[in-house]
């Protein structure tokens, strides 16, 4: 039995997609793919407001995610954590060997402008690594605000993570200043995992000319000469990118304001249904995800027991992750889906209530 998805990723994946990337294979240096290759960069491009190099990678966001602190670390980076995958981040980060500081925030709160301001005034980073929307706790912390203080620091190269909210609002790249700005496709974006996307500035490029030790298979100048051939360093998920190419066509046949807007009532539902049912919601006023709803289980109830009679019912369920496990629980509304697909799972969850 399939169960459908509303865990935070992977997200359910519509037949029309599945289908294509049963598309007939072609050879990743022939001109049909270079062809395809363009047609998927330059719409990419049209969505996240750039004009800077967008690169396809055949990996996890974390690949991307790695490989931007290999090459835009010079001398330190501030790691801002407020998650589970922010926390990973920063230790990522000491594994490529770069110097690092984590600025940890409580699980639940957003990073402030404030906290990056007082970091950055140390005026000992040369790169900050920033998770916008925080999976782990369903917390989304203030780009645009953020990205004003950066602008304050011309010498520091900004890697964000729009894992989970990339197409779910407007994220324009180059008007917040973002240097490096990565994502996978699992979770906004509705496509199977394997293909993550990542952008890179000017800047972020003549600072990865600079940086030794860039390895190869994330090596931005690698991406950056493959680019000029509409390419890839090294071979591509081409089923996942003719897959990506029906997926940018339907994002733009929606349009993005209505995209958007599908996000955001959702969000509004889901915070509601919580509410409504005696639950609180996790994160801080002001900082909750569009993507998904992280709630705090303040009626004690007991949430594995929740998760295994959904399951039972064909969903996917997700009852907290890391140390909010039992004391959370996460329900994603992103990518394809519809209200009505949420409400789906929230009346099966007021049977399965009602019932205990």
């Amino acid at each position: 039995m399939h169960k459908k998805l509303f865990i935070p990723g992977p997200i359910e994946v519509s037949p029309e997609i599945l289908k294509a990337m049963g598309t007939p294979m072609i050879g990743h240096r022939m001109p049909e793919y270079a062809q395809l290759h363009k047609g998927v960069t330059d719409k990419l491009k049209q969505l996240m407001f750039t004009k800077e190099r967008v690169f396809l990678s055949t990996s996890s966001a974390f690949g991307a995610m790695e490989g931007a602190v290999r090459n835009l670390v010079g001398k330190r980076c501030a790691n801002f954590c407020n998650g589970a995958f922010s926390d990973k981040w920063h230790n990522v980060t000491l594994a490529c060997g770069k110097e690092a500081d984590p600025f940890k925030v409580a699980w639940g709160e957003p990073i402030t402008p404030e906290l990056v301001d007082s970091a950055l005034a140390t005026g000992k980073y040369d790169a900050i690594t920033l998770i916008h929307n925080e999976t782990s706790t369903g917390v989304m912390s203030p780009l645009p605000e953020i990205a004003q203080v950066l602008k304050k620091y011309p010498e520091v190269v900004s890697i964000v993570d729009t894992v989970s909210s990339m197409s779910a609002l407007k994220l324009p790249v180059d008007e917040l200043g973002i240097d490096c700005c990565v994502f996978g496709v699992q979770k906004a974006f509705a496509l199977p995992p394997g293909l993550a996307v990542f952008t890179a500035s000017e800047k972020a490029l003549e600072r990865a000319k600079g940086v030794p030790g860039r390895g190869y298979y994330f090596d931005f100048l690698e991406f950056l000469a493959a680019d000029e051939k509409n390419n890839t360093p090294s071979t591509p998920c081409i089923s996942l990118i003719y897959a990506m190419d029906l997926q940018l066509e339907r994002i733009f046949a929606e349009g993005l304001e209505k995209r958007w807007e599908r996000h955001a009532k959702m969000a509004e539902f889901m915070r509601a249904w919580v509410k409504e049912h005696g639950f609180g919601l996790f994160p801080a006023e002001g900082y909750r995800s569009v993507t998904l709803t992280c709630a705090s289980n303040d009626r004690g109830v007991d949430l594995g027991l929740i998760k295994k009679q959904l399951g039972e019912r064909g969903f996917a369920f997700d009852d907290g992750y890391g140390k909010i496990k039992g004391k959370t629980f996460r329900v994603a509304h992103m990518g394809d889906m519809q209200l009505e697909n949420l409400k789906e799972i929230t009346t099966e969850m007021e049977g399965i209530l009602q019932g205990l």
